[in-house]
């Protein structure tokens, strides 16, 4: 994907003043990382929803407030309610932080977090988020492709599976002082599916480091399936042949399949999936198949029964 420097930017495409400062502060507590944001983030904000280079976000996919991104939250290790995890998640500690990367894979270790991002231009990727529950939001997201992780790490031929690990530590996460679920949350993908150029790791949203509540400081973002596909605090990361348990697909299997991609014809058994509301509006609108990715990822599942594999 292209990313534009600083030379190539016309004087139309300048990021607003609030933008920029927030991204400053954010590369500046980042330190030494070596992060560089995406210039005005057109090119990839065009991407992710799926038009050229040149169109920019619709109406209907408007930003959802900050405040809305960062205080309505589902992250069950800091709580149940959407409240919770801003208000539990404020003492966690996220520096220094480490990954470990296993399984089927040439290059196994424990990888610090710059590890990972130092190599790679952050980029903006405006996406839609849609929650299993029925609300939606349209999240400004700083982070970089999976598959540039995959990649470096290298694979064996025999993996078919990425498997992602979230912190398990009750005394900072209180949510897992609880039975909730078989802790710690773990969240998998086909490889094929983590390879796709939409399929992110995140590492900020809204031109600032990765809120607590949010998933900080790494999680990834699969903007097609529904929100909980999405582990947050990211610890490990382990290749396999076999596809691995999930957390809520082992907690609830009739409820919760594994590849859960935005279906509106396939109803989670306790309510509709065929509407959906956006944070901050009052009107309900259709859900889009693929969460309105389908040009772009429909062919992961040619052939696939959809309802056979929710």
């Amino acid at each position: 994907m292209l990313i534009k420097k600083p030379s190539d930017i016309p004087s139309s495409e300048i990021t607003d003043e609030m933008l920029y400062m927030g991204r400053r502060k954010f590369l500046g507590a980042m330190g030494g990382l070596g992060l560089a944001a995406v210039g005005g983030g057109l090119l990839t904000r065009a991407s992710a929803l799926g038009g050229t280079a040149e169109r920019e976000p619709q109406p209907e996919d408007k930003l959802t407030p900050y405040e809305d991104v960062t205080t309505y939250n589902n992250f069950y290790e800091f709580g149940t309610d959407k409240g919770d995890p801003a208000e539990n998640a404020k003492q966690f500690r996220t520096s220094p932080w480490t990954v470990t990367v296993d399984g089927l894979v040439k290059k196994p270790a424990q990888y610090h977090l710059e590890d990972f991002i130092k190599p790679h231009a952050l980029e903006e990727r405006i996406c839609r988020h849609r929650c299993v529950e029925g609300w939606s939001m349209v999240i400004p997201w700083l982070g970089f492709p999976m598959a540039d992780v995959i990649k470096r790490v290298e694979p064996l031929s025999s993996a078919k599976f990425v498997e992602l690990t979230t912190l398990h530590d009750p005394k900072q996460m209180p949510g897992q002082r609880r039975a909730i679920l078989d802790w710690p949350y773990t969240e998998a993908l086909r490889l094929d599916e983590a390879m796709h150029p939409l399929a992110i790791f995140v590492v900020g949203l809204y031109g600032k480091m990765l809120p607590n509540q949010n998933g900080a400081p790494l999680r990834h973002v699969v903007p097609w399936k529904y929100g909980f596909k999405g582990a947050k605090s990211i610890v490990r990361i382990r290749f396999t042949e076999r596809q691995p348990a999930t957390a809520w697909n082992s907690a609830a299997p009739n409820e919760y399949g594994f590849y859960s991609n935005v279906n509106p014809t396939v109803d989670h058994p306790r309510w509709s999936q065929a509407k959906e509301r956006r944070i901050g509006e009052f009107r309900r609108r259709d859900t889009l198949m693929f969460n309105g990715y389908g040009d772009q990822v429909a062919h992961l599942y040619a052939g696939m029964d959809l309802r056979k594999h929710f």
